[in-house]
């Protein structure tokens, strides 16, 4: 974790708790189904923030549409620090850039709380692939045109605006094959049904270390910790060929701007906790923490970074 990611955690765990125990329970959607990474990272921070708020944080699934139900809910609930939301990038940033019409605005609805973890994407081929680095892979999409894709987990998702954004600093046209799901698209690759395949670390590192395919590349600005000995795209030669995806958590526009530094007290701390680091550790995220004021420039942040991947990409939800 960086210098500065150290200082806002510690300086957030020094912040008051709850001044009065509350039996009223705060919801914390999550607009998946339960099982996933969201969720769990949802569970953890719920149990560690109902004790440092002296109220209980319940987790409710709400899934469907890719999390936009569960916005659509949270831009509805009360602002009285009752209702918040885990999200991840996909909800805020990328669901305005590919959607003419949402049911919510992210800017105008949405009350930045805190920036939770990041996770990193990476690229793979099958085990028998003659490339074992990505300036290979590269070059053997030069000479095998008619094998030069791509697959992703979902049509309009981070990992096929990734792998535009890896086409385009590598000057090539890479064919990007949606499937539906992490699951079903490792099977493809592991059938040699797709020439490479982009997705969350975490939906890849057991075919990787079983050795049925291999990551070449991880998307961070440093190696992941999970996969230290596999470059990033910037050290393979893709320069500017970075990102991450993340979750946050939300509370409805117009909560009391003192709700919202109390719950971001909590989650800090909650991130703080070595615990919650090593369960985060193993779903492949890393914990970040930080203020609202943070989390709100990072929105915009990636906005900017990933309008014009999404143009270029052509892709439009509806």
């Amino acid at each position: 974790m960086k210098r500065r990611e150290f200082t806002a955690l510690a300086a957030a765990s020094l912040l008051p708790a709850a001044h009065a125990q509350s039996d009223r329970p705060v919801k914390l959607l999550v607009g998946f189904a339960p099982g996933g990474s969201a969720d769990i990272a949802a569970r953890l921070i719920a149990e560690r923030m109902s004790a440092e708020l002296r109220q209980p944080v319940v987790v409710e699934n709400r899934p469907g549409a890719g999390g936009r139900i569960a916005a659509e809910q949270l831009k509805n609930a009360a602002p009285d620090g009752g209702t918040l939301m885990l999200a991840p990038i996909v909800v805020p940033v990328l669901a305005p850039l590919v959607f003419s019409k949402l049911p919510y605005d992210p800017v105008a609805d949405f009350a930045p709380v805190a920036h939770l973890a990041n996770f990193q994407f990476g690229l793979s081929v099958n085990a028998s692939h003659p490339a074992r680095t990505v300036p290979e892979l590269l070059q053997w999409f030069k000479a095998n045109a008619e094998k030069t894709n791509f697959g992703s987990p979902a049509p309009g998702s981070l990992p096929h605006f990734f792998g535009v954004m890896m086409a385009r600093g590598a000057g090539l046209d890479i064919v990007h094959v949606p499937f539906n799901g992490g699951g079903p698209l490792m099977n493809a690759l592991v059938g040699n049904q797709v020439s490479s395949a982009i997705d969350t670390l975490v939906d890849q590192i057991e075919l990787h270390r079983s050795g049925k395919t291999r990551i070449l590349a991880t998307s961070g600005a440093a190696r992941s910790p999970l996969l230290p000995d596999v470059p990033t795209f910037t050290e393979s030669g893709l320069r500017g060929v970075e990102g991450a995806s993340w979750f946050a958590v939300y509370a409805p526009a117009r909560t009391p701007e003192a709700v919202v530094r109390q719950q971001n007290a909590a989650i800090n701390k909650a991130l703080a906790a070595a615990e919650v680091r090593e369960r985060f550790g193993k779903l492949g995220l890393e914990p970040v923490g930080g203020t609202p004021a943070d989390l709100a420039a990072l929105m915009k942040r990636d906005t900017e970074r990933w309008g014009p991947v999404v143009k270029a990409s052509g892709f439009k939800a509806d």
